[in-house]
């Protein structure tokens, strides 16, 4: 009862315009059956062979988030059902997303990841890149991915004016870019420990799990 209990609790103190990706990575089939049962369809994983090996077995209607670090070797794995990307953070990997999704005849939603965070260790664009990026010839030219918004993972620190100065920084980002973009709409950050705050800065899209699952189970 007690993922039911934490998916209810969670859900409630969300805003209606903010969407709750599950992070089930680690976590067993039994747990994710539980949320879904509870009404949970969108789930995240950070590494690829999990999510497959999840996709394979459990009901087809869930949505699979790729929110960790990702190669491009592993895109073609799950070019066929991934609903969205949270973490492109270069040119090459949105070349080579669009490549595995035309093989699919998909067209694969994507966010830009952007280095927020005063650690070395997060993965991500800076400002600049993001615009060499989207205005470029090249990028219009990528048929089978769809740039839906921009993720962001802030520092992880106690300090919370510091993490506040991280999201408002990435909303600063994401405003500027509606003007070349008009149709992204997700800003996801925001995490179990730091969502409140994260949607006090204009998150859309929170990314939730040991709040909702206990604590990861790392073998």
């Amino acid at each position: 009862m007690t993922i039911k209990k934490n998916l209810a609790e969670i859900k409630n103190s969300l805003p209606e315009h903010v969407t709750l990706v599950a992070v089930s990575k680690t976590k067993p089939n039994e747990a994710i059956e539980e949320a879904y049962e509870s009404g949970q369809r969108i789930f995240g994983e950070n590494k690829v062979q999990e999510m497959v090996q999840k996709w394979e077995t459990l009901p087809k209607d869930i949505e699979w988030h790729m929110i960790g670090h990702l190669q491009r070797n592993k895109v073609k794995y799950m070019a066929e059902f991934v609903s969205l990307i949270h973490g492109v953070d270069s040119f090459r990997l949105l070349q080579e997303i669009n490549k595995q999704a035309a093989k699919h005849n998909r067209v694969i939603d994507c966010l830009f990841q952007i280095h927020i965070a005063e650690e070395d260790t997060k993965f991500g664009l800076d400002e600049k890149e993001l615009l060499e990026i989207t205005s470029s010839e090249e990028f219009k030219k990528l048929k089978h991915i769809r740039i839906v918004g921009l993720m962001g993972m802030a520092t992880f620190t106690s300090d919370q004016i510091q993490i506040e100065k991280e999201f408002k920084q990435l909303k600063a980002i994401f405003d500027n870019l509606t003007n070349s973009l008009p149709n992204i709409s997700i800003l996801s950050t925001g995490m179990s420990g730091d969502y409140k705050i994260a949607i006090k800065e204009g998150s859309t899209m929170v990314r939730v799990g040991s709040s909702i699952f206990g604590s990861r189970n790392y073998h």
